[in-house]
């Protein structure tokens, strides 16, 4: 089974130890994985913005791309739902292209889900000493029913312990452009989100998209939290919980 990895733009250039960590999961599932080197962007910020042209030549592009491979795997809810839940309604205007569209769709999946109800894995590489609490982004909730699949797998790494705060399907603020548009709205609902973590009193928050990843660590740090680290599940779930030294190991080897 060939699995193409859809590392996502924004993790490529802000966060690519996530997709060193999605890299070794699947691998360690028993998968080929395959990554496309021209692979950019789903298309989502044009699509969310407007710019359907733009958005429609990113799909087409990811279609192409990705045609060969029997699973599309993407560690983003965020990206996974604009595959999924979008791109039919996106590239309906092109009839030839519905067969690939419904395709790609059937075939596309989260990481954690992926694992979970495809993989089916037994066991992870990962070991975490401490306690994490999880948040539910919110593309990945609504879109794709990403709940338990994470947090079934966090329950198989050693060591590590949940701590559910208060509300974990609470948004974080960013959605994408909202954050940009309605900063202090955006803000406000960060605040309420970091407030709702820092009362799990956890060693760590992790969640499945780095779009909230970047916005609740941003916040926390400008609130004074220094202490709470916040990681990507597959950072976790991979045992790869250190992004600049692991980074850093995968280029030299």
């Amino acid at each position: 089974m060939k699995v193409g990895l859809f590392v996502t733009c924004l993790v490529d250039l802000m966060r690519p130890s996530i997709g060193f960590a999605s890299l070794k999961l699947l691998e360690s599932a028993g998968y080929e994985v395959i990554v496309p080197v021209e692979q950019t962007c789903c298309g989502q910020p044009g699509y969310n913005s407007g710019d359907r042209k733009a958005a429609q030549a990113l799909a087409k592009k990811v279609l192409a791309e990705f045609a060969r491979c029997d699973y599309i795997v993407v560690p983003s809810g965020s990206c996974g739902g604009m595959i999924r839940a979008h791109y039919p309604e996106l590239l309906a205007e092109f009839p030839e292209l519905k067969a690939q569209v419904e395709a790609i769709a059937r075939r596309t999946y989260e990481l954690t889900d992926f694992l979970v109800n495809v993989a089916r894995v037994d066991s992870v590489p990962g070991q975490f000493s401490g306690s994490v609490t999880y948040h539910d982004s919110c593309s990945g909730l609504r879109e794709l029913n990403i709940k338990a699949q994470p947090r079934a797998l966090l329950a198989k790494v050693a060591g590590l312990s949940v701590k559910e705060m208060q509300q974990p399907e609470q948004c974080c603020g960013f959605g994408g452009t909202f954050a940009v548009k309605y900063g202090e709205i955006s803000s406000r609902i960060a605040d309420l989100k970091c407030e709702d973590v820092q009362s799990a009193q956890a060693d760590a928050l992790v969640l499945g998209d780095l779009g909230c990843m970047l916005n609740i660590e941003g916040r926390l740090r400008r609130r004074g939290d220094k202490n709470i680290r916040v990681l990507h599940v597959a950072e976790v779930l991979a045992g790869m919980t250190d992004p600049v030294q692991d980074a850093d190991r995968r280029t030299a080897g």
